[in-house]
């Protein structure tokens, strides 16, 4: 995952074995980052107007996140609708409609001690 470079304001909050950096962007989308404490990303989670972008959120985690959703999307008839993507690399739960969107995202190997999935929010 990547860290997110730009935003329109950016806040960090502390907890004792990771950090949340929170970027709200001029479209009013907030992407929270979740930081080890070497500062690698290790989850992230959106909601807002507009979907963030994926591919520059998820880095060289995306194909496989796109492989994911063309999966999940074959299994259900092509349905369009939420989406979890359950890899042994990368986590990801997204869903919403126009103007309301969510989502979350994890590499469960890189969870710090004491931090699950949930956690991400």
């Amino acid at each position: 995952m990547r860290s997110q470079a730009s935003g329109a304001s950016s806040t960090s909050s502390t907890p004792a074995s990771y950090t949340v950096r929170e970027t709200t962007f001029g479209n009013g989308t907030v992407v929270r980052e979740y930081l080890s404490t070497s500062g690698a990303v290790f989850g992230i989670a959106w909601r807002g107007p507009q979907m963030p972008d994926l591919n520059d959120l998820l880095g060289s985690y995306f194909p496989q996140y796109v492989a994911g959703v063309k999966a999940a999307r074959a299994a259900r008839g092509n349905a369009r609708g939420p989406v979890a993507v359950n890899d042994s690399d990368i986590v990801v739960r997204s869903g919403g409609h126009m103007g309301a969107f969510s989502g979350v995202a994890w590499l469960p190997s890189a969870l710090p001690a004491g931090v699950s999935g949930s956690d991400i929010q």
